[in-house]
């Protein structure tokens, strides 16, 4: 083959020499025609050559939306999306179809017998041949893996398995149901979507029945708004239905379909009645002229009205307000900020409120610009101030942020102290509580100590 190859550059070069003395081309042609010959040459050596067909078509990879005057076309979108999910639910596993599931397990675990029933993997992939095609995608050597833990004879727990399944069918149960409220179809649900989601799902939850009716519409923005808050950090009003599944929001709020759902367990659920009305209430409280908004004074009640006037300047100017006053939506932010200090989210919003100057960062002046204003109130408390300097190097000790001088929010975030710092700088009594933690601490540990010797 090289031989050849050797042979056809020989007859090329004669012919090149032959040809030399009677070639009438200019030296731009010339050049040309090398290039030309060097490129195609070149390519031949380096394994190309003619490219596949299919190279020359670039597939479509972008469909457009039906504007809002192309009704036809919008028509037969809402039908055909209509029709594939319920294609798509009918895949699904119905109860009879699990309690069929469930008696096949059940009928080839395996011994020795324990405390909860097992089955090993030749048993596994018999029920896989007599549960159907429905339940073939859960019968493989995957998720048997994944569910195998120290069992000594190689075995998974029955029940482990069953409550995987019921969980995958729950999730794309949950997954066809948010969809029929995604209007665009693009796989995100806006605000108005979630309101109507949650606002037909109340029915159906036995510990909303003692809500009025005339609350519901200030119970649907108290729910939606913390699906909002934590998931849609760039305010572009709209969540994607992946990230609603994948955080836990919708588990509390479908928890509420639990008839004997404990007090405590009410009490801790942002979702469940009395957790609402406790929000609403407080807003009410602070509503001194019940105009429905909250001007800068009333706000400060909050809590345990130790905000700093400093910071609640800030949160007036960067939160939205109508004509200077809050309104139950903005309100709701700033609850779940304050409420969930450890939370990115929430470092996030009051990041936002510190950061006077935009600059990404906190430096030594805007600490010592929020902290004054603590100092400030500890004097109106008859309290000796503490010193700024001594503040100042324990929160970057706190932080320990990558440049010794400016504490970012990733800095804030990565150090899992985010909460404490924000406390020390907006609120007194969040000041007051670090300050005294060792003596909190010994007093509960005295407590203790008392209980243990009574009891």
């Amino acid at each position: 083959m090289s031989s050849d190859k050797t042979a056809h550059w020989k007859d090329l070069l004669k012919k090149r020499l032959a040809s030399a003395q009677k070639d009438n081309r200019t030296d731009e042609e010339k050049k040309a025609e090398e290039t030309e010959l060097f490129t195609k040459y070149y390519t031949e050596w380096k394994g190309g050559g003619e490219k596949d067909s299919t190279y020359k078509h670039i597939p479509r990879f972008y469909y457009r939306l039906p504007a809002e005057d192309e009704v036809l076309l919008q028509k037969l979108r809402e039908e055909s999306r209509a029709v594939f999910l319920q294609r798509k639910s009918r895949e699904l596993l119905d109860n009879e179809e699990l309690q069929n599931l469930w008696f096949l397990l059940d009928k080839h675990q395996v011994p020795p017998t324990t405390d909860e029933a097992m089955i090993n993997y030749d048993s596994f992939l018999k029920v896989a041949d007599k549960a159907g095609a429905k339940c073939k995608q859960f019968f493989t050597a995957r998720v048997y893996a994944k569910l195998l833990h120290n069992d000594p004879y190689g075995r998974i727990s029955i029940m482990h398995f069953f409550n995987y399944v019921m969980r995958k069918v729950w999730l794309h149960q949950t997954r066809i149901g948010l969809s029929l409220y995604d209007v665009a179809g693009q796989g995100y649900l806006r605000e108005s979507d979630l309101e109507n989601y949650i606002l037909e799902l109340i029915p159906t939850l036995p510990q909303l029945d003692g809500l009025e009716k005339s609350f519901y519409s200030f119970y649907v923005c108290t729910a939606v708004r913390k699906f909002f808050f934590f998931l849609d950090p760039l305010r572009t009003g709209k969540i994607k239905i992946q990230d609603i599944l994948a955080c836990s929001f919708l588990d509390d709020l479908l928890e509420l379909r639990d008839e004997e759902l404990s007090k405590e367990s009410q009490e801790s659920n942002w979702f469940s009645a009395p957790s609402a009305l406790r929000v609403y209430g407080q807003y009410l409280n602070l509503d001194k002229d019940h105009n429905g908004m909250l001007s800068k004074e009333e706000l400060s009640r909050y809590g345990t009205g130790t905000l700093t006037s400093v910071f609640l300047d800030r949160v007036y100017q960067e939160c939205l307000t109508y004509d200077g006053e809050m309104d139950y939506k903005t309100y709701l932010d700033f609850v779940l900020a304050l409420e969930n200090r450890k939370e990115p989210a929430a470092l996030q919003y009051i990041f936002k409120l510190l950061d006077m100057e935009n600059k990404g960062y906190l430096n030594v002046f805007a600490l010592n610009y929020f902290f004054r204003a603590i100092q400030e109130q500890m004097k109106v408390h008859g309290q000796e101030p503490v010193s700024f300097q001594d503040v100042k190097d324990e929160i970057f000790d706190m932080v320990k942020p990558k440049d010794p001088y400016k504490i970012t929010l990733q800095d804030l975030v990565n150090s899992g102290q985010g909460d404490t710092v924000t406390s020390i700088l907006i609120d007194l009594n969040g000041f007051w509580t670090y300050e005294n933690r060792e003596v909190l601490v010994t007093n509960e540990s005295d407590t203790n100590t008392a209980d243990l010797e009574d009891a």
